[in-house]
């Protein structure tokens, strides 16, 4: 978004300041070791029965492993998902960054092939360098960026159907890691209803605007 207190140039979050205090309520002390998230989401899924898997930052991981476990979940759709897995015999290097770097995650082959029998779509906003930077906000996701690429790679050889789509190169620009809360999230909603129909989703898009769609849209309102 920027450092404090200033707003990186072009920049789609809103600078209102009443928007601005509800985002900075959301944040809460992260105190869980996430050992119950995957069960919990696993749970959800088998609940809910066939779906589309969304995905954000730190959610990231869990959904992944979700995903590889369970044949309920027909897609992924990560934005800016924070880290990823890879076959625990095929690990590609650590990635070295200013802020500690980012490693792969092993799983079993089996559940990574999972992930190939399935579409997935990442979204990367924008602000993210491709060299090193001492802004260590930048240099967080420079590094994290850069394995997602390896990640779609292996899933892609292995295949599978993985798209990692950076925003700024397809045209839209300024968005934050926030991106469903940025003013243009319509926009992203847009692009994400063309991936669902170019992969021919069972899920109609009204279907899609009842769920992932709707938490898109109302934040616009």
């Amino acid at each position: 978004m920027g450092i404090w207190p200033d707003f990186n140039d072009g920049i789609q979050f809103s600078k209102d300041s009443a928007y601005l205090s509800q985002f900075f309520r959301e944040m809460t002390p992260d105190l869980s070791d996430h050992n119950q998230d995957i069960p919990a989401i696993n749970s959800l899924v088998d609940k809910i029965d066939d779906n589309i898997l969304v995905t954000h930052s730190a959610g990231g991981v869990p959904g992944w492993i979700v995903a590889a476990m369970n044949p309920k979940v027909k897609a992924v759709v990560a934005y800016e998902p924070g880290a990823f897995v890879f076959p625990e015999e095929a690990l590609p290097e650590a990635i070295n960054g200013e802020t500690g770097g980012t490693r792969p995650i092993p799983v079993k082959r089996e559940q990574f092939m999972q992930l190939s029998k399935i579409p997935i779509v990442m979204y990367f906003g924008d602000y993210i360098p491709e060299t090193v930077s001492n802004n260590l906000g930048d240099e967080n996701w420079r590094v994290r960026l850069q394995m997602a690429k390896k990640f779609v790679e292996m899933i892609n050889n292995n295949g599978g159907n993985a798209t990692l789509v950076e925003l700024p190169k397809q045209g839209i620009k300024g968005n934050t890691h926030f991106l469903m809360q940025d003013l243009n999230n319509d926009v992203l909603a847009d692009l994400l209803a063309k991936w669902l129909q170019k992969n021919n989703s069972k899920y109609s898009e009204k279907r899609l605007l009842s769920s992932a769609f709707i938490t898109l849209r109302s934040m616009k309102r």
